[in-house]
């Protein structure tokens, strides 16, 4: 028979000893935390961003040639997703114009603008 082994609980002593570490810091205000983010020069913002793994599931080719050439990408994870399409013309590190190939294992980031963004609650 199998039963679970209990976590050893924690002593007095070592609780109190937590919270006088947390109290000893100063309290500040939110307002307080995000302006001292901003005063921070040496600080790079950066957009919040998650990148998403996919396949390239087909190349479409449109008849006329006034329409670029499409690349149909499905995400990798969640049924839930829907087929991305974007246009098949990229660029490399190095400036060159690229393509991509049916089956290929593509990753695709999502960036978030400020106006965009509301605060987790």
């Amino acid at each position: 028979m199998n039963t679970p082994m209990k976590k050893p609980k924690k002593s007095g002593k070592a609780i109190l000893a937590g919270i006088k570490t947390e109290v000893a810091l100063p309290r500040m205000s939110k307002s307080a935390r995000i302006a001292e983010l901003e005063s921070d020069k040496t600080r790079v913002s950066q957009q919040p961003k998650t990148i998403i793994p996919g396949t390239v599931d087909k190349i479409i080719q449109f008849r006329t040639l006034r329409l670029p050439e499409t690349a149909q990408i499905s995400i990798d994870g969640e049924p839930g997703y829907r087929k991305l399409r974007v246009e098949n013309s990229l660029t490399d590190e190095h400036g060159d114009e690229v393509k991509l190939e049916k089956g290929g294992r593509v990753a695709v980031t999502v960036t978030a603008e400020e106006k965009c963004m509301v605060e987790k609650p």
